[in-house]
């Protein structure tokens, strides 16, 4: 970041800023400036200015620039800021970083685990910023990144995130754009819109702002300045820092200015074409390195502003002699630069310098230069490893070889989406697709939209994914295979059916059949018809589990004789989600047929599906999410955002049901920010029945309604999920506020909806509290409970606590009452990681326990009203209170000082001022010290004695004393 000019002229209100966002960043309010302005306004030099004021303050400094020269590098300006970390020397392998080290392997080879992690945009943008702040020691962090406006996909989806995320952070992101229409300009704009950005919008300098830079690069004052010479300046640069300081330079360099012993002087006439002035004055700074001088930079302009040493002499046949003599004059001349990798790689100054170089070639001489390149990265690289593919396609492209460009341009596209940069596979996959479009080659363009679809579906882009309709109607008459078309078209039906767009999926597989009806092909009916049975168990329609099933196991034959691992797994989940609902073990042999295939054929995505199934499985079980939290993980370390997101909404749920609330909330909230801007709707409708079922269960049919009608938007109606929003969210409100009526109406819905729509979702109440609320109304006996808890589904732990409760109330009628308390204590465990769960049972059985004379219903109504109270649902709490008083149990307030109250003496009825005596007891003190020590009479001692002891059952005071050490003791000393 080295300027002629001495002093920054003009950008005093700019300092001014950047000053004060550095000082705020070294208190802790970080934030975001973007300096915006058309190329060589100053952008960087302002930008070397702040570098200088935070180094200054002790301040650290990371610096990265984005480049489209040679091949898309994702992350390349944010991987060379971050790696001047560790360049140095501080230890940086033991900062807190947790679960985010992995992550930052995308960035920093240091860390790079090779086990491909490909997380979104998001945890990756978090992870940056952890370990900005990680590195900041107090002293306030500044992150330059320049030329935004060349940046690849993936950093501004890292930068995003960033931006809304530094206010309470020491970090100061400063970044340059050009005002050319680009993403990255998009960005910055609409952060500054939001509020969460400065735009520092640099205008070109005045007049006389031109005359002080002037003077300044000439060591004189603006007087002394020749008033031609400024003229000329200032017409041809039009206040353009860059171009001032350029073509001042071509006028000393062709000695039209020249310095004499009174001062600077001209030298004939300076005046000349402004438009064309900068690419003169460049290309005679050029010339003076002679003809092949020339020549080379041509070549290498060709090759892009960022270029290779070896392809460069390869391509041009010069020896290395001249290579180096020409190359180190260019840096002589503040032409070229050294890049990375050293030391074969270097890049022009200014892209100006290539746009200079253009203007003396023809289109054939750029053609044949580009065709020179391209055959020397190729003989060079045989293979074309890591970014070579895609430059040599760039270079095919520039040479007008469009078919050659277009298979390495999908060669290039399908590694990128291996690898997990999703925004490179789509940009390089699109050029494929275009370029293959004009040159008219059916076969290739088909590979290129093969790759193209799915990386569109991951990447979220829907809309384009669907653009391409159109294309495929075009190689419909293009005479493709019939297999290769039915391919295309079921890959478009695996993009509807991700996306959640039912009729759409299933267009495209009508489609495929269409095609494939006038040649049969085996293999592509195995994977038309695996990619029909997930679209028809999604398809709204009473026979869709039958349908969904039929066609799976078509599927799955076809591809055992046809050799078709993919399928095959694809097909065995299918069946396993089909069988979970009438025999577990029979579910998980399919998903462990479909994990075993997938390793064995080394299917890394298909086994993260079949995990992922299988840890659904054990979480619908017994409430186990560790293997759900697995999957996460494998599916970060691949890149998959559908199942990462699939297994954040069951978490979710997972969270709902375990009584979180505020970090459920967030955790929803969060996720439903992302899945909305990738247009996943089965995750947006999971996120929103979830979030439903969360206000719910604190009976707020308010919020719940909100979540609703969004969710209702979504296509909810006929999904998988609408269900769940009767019984997991509309029932539990009704519950929570004490309408049992409603409740069972809501239920007595889903069984409806379920006739008509069966869902492979079981939590939605027909199989646990819904049969408990007909047994307790009378309308269910033992007959209806063995049945349902004799099914899959009443096994599974939130449904088993529910339906072992129902069995507990027919005991407890049949006279049974031993066996019927004994069922509650099974009940209670198998509910102790759902306490809303838990303690609603236990409000809905205790009078039933109480009217048929058995259990502890008044210590369960009281464990039940403190935890309503607690989370603070006052119809279930006033009505727990209500069947107290009707049992004849006194009714306690809650006083400060209940919470402390162990839950054991707390069920008896056990108030804080019988607790305070209590826990003096274990010391052995007689009512008078006991008295002294509470400062009340002993008379009330005497009385809270007595209620001790009739509470507790205790047959003595020294009973009760005993009883003291071993309850009160242990939470005093806590």
């Amino acid at each position: 970041m080295r300027f002629q000019a001495p002093s920054l002229i003009g950008r005093d209100a700019q300092l001014g800023l950047l000053d004060q966002a550095l000082a705020d960043a070294r208190h802790g309010r970080g934030g975001v400036v973007f300096l915006v302005g058309e190329a060589g306004v100053g952008k960087s030099r302002l930008a070397a200015e702040a570098v200088g004021s935070a180094l200054g303050a002790g301040m650290g400094v990371l610096r990265g620039r984005s480049s489209t020269t040679g091949p898309a590098v994702p992350f390349r300006p944010l991987t060379e800021a971050l790696m001047s970390l560790f360049r140095t020397g501080e230890p940086l392998d033991e900062l807190p970083l947790g679960p985010y080290r992995p992550v930052l392997g995308r960035l920093i080879p240091d860390w790079n685990t090779g086990a491909g992690d490909s997380s979104s945009m998001v945890i990756l943008g978090e992870a940056v910023l952890r370990l900005l702040m990680a590195t900041d020691h107090g002293r306030g962090r500044l992150l330059v990144l320049e030329d935004l406006h060349d940046a690849d996909p993936e950093t501004l989806g890292v930068l995003e995130y960033l931006v809304d995320n530094l206010e309470y952070s020491p970090v100061l992101l400063l970044a340059t754009v050009r005002t050319d229409f680009s993403d990255a300009l998009d960005l910055a704009q609409s952060a500054r819109r939001r509020g969460a950005a400065s735009l520092v919008e640099l205008s070109p300098l005045t007049r006389p702002e031109v005359g002080e830079l002037v003077a300044g690069q000439l060591g004189t004052t603006p007087d002394d300045v020749p008033a031609a010479v400024l003229e000329r300046l200032w017409e041809g640069s039009a206040g353009s820092p860059y171009l001032v300081e350029e073509l001042l330079q071509s006028m000393i360099g062709a000695g039209t200015l020249v310095q004499a012993l009174d001062g600077w002087r001209t030298v004939g006439d300076p005046r000349g074409d402004v438009s064309s002035a900068l690419a003169r004055g460049i290309l005679r700074r050029i010339e003076r390195l002679g003809a092949e001088g020339l020549t080379l930079l041509s070549a290498a302009a060709v090759l892009g502003r960022r270029f290779p040493l070896t392809v460069l002499q390869r391509m041009t046949g010069i020896d290395d002699r001249a290579l180096l003599s020409h190359l180190h004059a260019g840096v002589a001349a503040r032409l070229v630069v050294p890049d990375e990798p050293a030391p074969d790689w270097y890049s022009f100054r200014h892209s100006p310098t290539v746009e200079a170089l253009f203007t003396q070639l023809t289109p054939g001489q750029r053609a044949d230069l580009a065709r020179r390149g391209a055959e020397a990265v190729e003989k060079l690289h045989p293979l074309l490893p890591g970014e070579w593919c895609a430059l040599a396609a760039g270079l095919r492209s520039e040479a007008g070889e469009d078919a050659e460009a277009g298979k390495l341009f999908t060669e290039a596209g399908r590694r990128a989406l291996a690898a997990g940069a999703l925004g490179s596979a789509v940009t390089l996959l699109n050029q494929a697709e275009a370029l293959l479009a004009r040159a008219g080659d059916p076969q290739e363009r088909a590979g290129a939209l093969e790759h193209l679809l799915p990386a569109l579906a991951e990447s979220g882009d829907f809309h384009r994914a669907f653009e391409l309709v159109e294309h495929l109607h075009a190689l419909d008459s293009a005479g493709l295979g019939a297999s290769r078309l039915a391919v295309l078209h079921t890959r478009l039906a695996k993009v509807a059916h991700t996306a959640g767009r039912w009729g759409d999926g299933n267009r495209q597989i009508d489609r495929a059949r269409e095609v494939l009806g006038t040649s049969p092909d085996g293999a592509a009916s195995a994977s038309v018809d695996v990619t029909a049975a997930y679209l028809a168990l999604d398809t709204p329609g009473s026979d869709r589990t039958q349908h969904a099933e039929k066609l799976a196991r078509s599927a799955a034959e076809a591809a055992e004789r046809h050799a078709l691992p993919s399928v095959a797994c694809q097909a065995w989940e299918l069946l396993a989600t089909v069988a979970r609902e009438r025999d577990p073990d029979e579910s998980r042999a399919m998903l462990q047929k479909a994990l075993t295939t997938a390793e064995r054929h080394q299917l890394p995505l298909r086994r993260m599906y079949a995990a992922t199934r299988i840890g659904g499985n054990d979480w619908l079980a017994e409430g186990d999410t560790a293997g759900l939290l697995a999957a996460r993980e494998e599916a970060l370390r691949l890149g998959s955002i559908n199942i990462v997101h699939t297994v954040d909404g069951i978490l979710v749920l997972d969270g709902v049901m375990r009584g979180g609330r505020e970090e459920t909330r967030e955790a929803a909230t969060e996720t439903l920010t992302i899945v909305r801007r990738l247009g996943l709707a089965p995750a947006v409708r999971y996120l929103l029945m979830s979030l439903a079922s969360l206000e719910a269960h604190q009976g707020d049919r308010q919020a719940m309604r909100t979540a609703l009608d969004e969710f209702a938007e979504w296509e909810g109606a006929g999904s998988q999920e609408e269900p769940l929003t009767l019984g997991m969210a509309r029932a539990f409100c009704a519950l929570m506020e004490e309408d049992r009526d409603l409740a069972r109406a809501e239920l007595r819905a889903v069984s409806a909806l379920e006739g008509h729509n069966p869902s492979t979702y079981h939590l939605s109440g027909t199989h646990g509290v819904g049969l408990l609320l007909d047994v307790l109304a009378g309308d269910a006996g033992r007959a209806r409970q063995q049945a349902v808890a004799a099914t899959a589904v009443g096994g599974m732990r939130w449904n088993r606590q529910f339906v072992t409760l129902a069995e507990a109330v027919v005991l407890g009628r049949e006279g049974k009452g031993e066996r019927a308390t004994e069922r509650i204590g099974t009940a209670l465990r198998d509910a102790a990681v759902y306490p809303a769960a838990l303690h609603l049972g236990l409000r809905l059985v205790a009078e039933s326990a109480h009217e048929d004379g058995w259990g502890e219903p008044v210590a369960w109504l009281r464990r039940a009203e403190h935890h309503f109270h607690e989370n603070r649902v006052p119809a279930v709490t006033n009505a727990c209170r209500a069947a107290l008083r009707r049992m004849g149990a006194p009714v306690h307030q809650h006083r400060s000082g209940t919470d402390g109250i162990p839950e054991e003496l707390r069920t008896l009825g056990i108030t804080v001022r019988e607790y305070e005596a209590f826990l003096l007891l274990a010391d052995r003190l007689s009512n008078k010290d006991i008295a002294d020590r509470l400062f009340i009479s002993p008379r009330t001692v005497e009385k809270h004695i007595a209620g001790l002891m009739n509470k507790t059952g205790a047959a003595s005071r020294a009973d009760l004393c005993a009883r003291s050490v071993r309850l009160a003791r242990p939470w005093r000393e806590t």
